[in-house]
């Protein structure tokens, strides 16, 4: 059996101060999604959460390639 090597995903998000922004209103209103192995399981969690905040437009969510925080020598070509 091949072990498939971790590339820790992190998914947060929260409400924007604008649309337009990267900067979010609330920092102590962050919404952890969760820590996840693989892009693949981050992605799903980000749809999923993305698509039960779809009605307010200032609300985003973010995959962050933790993996690359830890190891900034990891191939990108690991999704």
């Amino acid at each position: 059996m091949s072990e498939t090597r971790q590339l820790v995903h992190l998914v947060i998000g929260g409400e924007l101060k604008s649309v337009e922004a990267r900067e979010f209103s609330d920092l102590s209103k962050i919404d952890f999604v969760g820590a996840f192995p693989n892009y693949k399981s981050a992605y799903d969690a980000w749809k999923g959460a993305a698509q039960r905040t779809v009605d307010n437009a200032r609300m985003r969510y973010f995959i962050i390639h933790a993996h690359k925080l830890l190891d900034p020598e990891t191939d990108d070509h690991e999704h």
